[in-house]
């Protein structure tokens, strides 16, 4: 195993879960625990099924009343309490000030810290987020904001040689705070070039971290994060889920960007004795949890008890968390929305059958968006898209 003192100059300064700046307000790391097993009926993945969902996606929400936000609202309140804890968090974008961002994630942020630290940008990817880079190189914490995360492929220069790679190439004597954020995934009808999934493009890129959040809760907990790391960090957003409102605490959190989460909450009970289920793990991230969540209904009822995991941190693996299912599952289906070829899933396999081969009964199937670009036609983005139906059926060959 490479010691951590051989990657201090190959690497971001440090591990975003270690490396969470001090403040004058404490952050506190805060993982969702898994809800106890009890009986001989088994507690699965909760149904939080769909995009209007109004239950509390994490066991932290209910520690106290709490409020009700929408996930872009979540991502502003992140951004508001960071801008007003930090005077170096700055955001960069087009429309990003007083039009207050197309899916109003920074919307009232230019009023309240005026235009030079909510600076609107042109029309002009590749330059402003160099800027991000630059700014980050001499000590602001920028956000940059892609209008569609698609159109940060023109960006890619900086994100790849610069963004990733100066803290190594400076020798240490930089380091890049940068987040990189925005809407993506596969809308309703939004067409090719706005319906691109750029995980897969950035996988590959030393030095970058990348988090896909898909809840209120977690998208507030890993915006923060995300901030206070020191090193550049891609936090991924569904154009779908921006609407997804949940109850979030009130007292400040803050998530690890390593962590998996488990969905292993009490929302139905299983009267089926354990000893004669079948049991899978099922690893998701992004819109792709909700279809999942909706397939659990119908695998549940069928006599299966799938352990859903949101794997959230794309880039390192949570492999700790996911180990821990496979040891007890001896199966697994990947999720995605991504591509087939090259995508999450993909690299996500190979760790799998790296470091768990032993422990498997089944192979592993992985269900992929097709290697097609989105049609415009809503029918036929449908099926470009693994829908719920093709999830159970999946669970069911694997436990053949």
């Amino acid at each position: 195993m490479t010691t951590a003192s051989s990657l201090r100059a190959a690497s971001p300064a440090a591990t975003p879960c270690a490396a969470l700046r001090s403040t004058s307000t404490a952050a506190r790391s805060v993982r969702v625990a898994p809800a106890a097993r009890a009986g001989r009926g088994r507690l699965v993945a909760r149904a939080a099924v769909a995009a209007n969902a109004d239950a509390p996606s994490s066991a932290a929400a209910s520690k106290s009343d709490g409020h009700e936000v929408l996930l872009f609202e979540a991502l502003r309140e992140a951004l508001i309490e960071e801008m007003k804890l930090d005077p170096t968090v700055c955001v960069f974008g087009e429309d990003v000030g007083h039009y207050g961002g197309s899916y109003k994630v920074t919307k009232g942020l230019a009023d309240m810290f005026g235009d030079l630290r909510v600076l609107d940008t042109p029309i002009a990817e590749n330059s402003f987020t160099g800027m991000g880079v630059g700014a980050g190189m001499k000590g602001l914490r920028p956000v940059v904001e892609g209008m569609n995360m698609g159109f940060l492929l023109l960006a890619y220069n900086h994100i790849s040689n610069n963004c990733g790679m100066l803290h190594y190439t400076s020798g240490g004597q930089f380091k890049i705070p940068l987040v990189i954020r925005g809407p993506g995934g596969v809308g309703r009808q939004l067409g090719a070039e706005h319906s691109q999934r750029l995980e897969s493009y950035f996988q590959s890129i030393p030095g970058l971290q990348m988090v896909a959040c898909s809840t209120p809760y977690n998208a507030k907990g890993l915006m923060k994060a995300a901030i206070r790391s020191e090193n550049p960090v891609v936090l991924f957003e569904h154009v779908l889920l921006y609407n997804l409102k949940e109850k979030i605490p009130d007292e400040e959190y803050v998530l690890c960007l390593e962590e998996a989460e488990e969905n292993s909450e009490d929302s139905f009970v299983l009267t089926i004795p354990t000893d004669v289920l079948e049991h899978v793990t099922i690893l998701t991230y992004s819109r792709m949890r909700y279809h999942v969540m909706q397939a659990a209904k119908t695998l549940v009822n069928k006599g299966y008890d799938p352990e859903v995991i949101d794997i959230r941190s794309l880039k390192p693996f949570d492999l700790h968390t996911i180990g821990n299912s496979i040891k007890k599952t001896h199966r697994v289906l990947i999720v995605e929305e991504c591509m087939r070829t090259g995508g999450i899933g993909a690299s996500l396999r190979s760790a799998i059958i790296d470091n768990f081969w032993d422990y498997l009964d089944a192979p592993i199937i992985c269900l992929s968006s097709q290697d097609v670009p989105t049609p415009y036609a809503a029918t036929l983005e449908d099926a470009t898209v693994v829908q719920p139906a093709q999830i159970v059926a999946a669970v069911e060959q694997i436990c053949q």
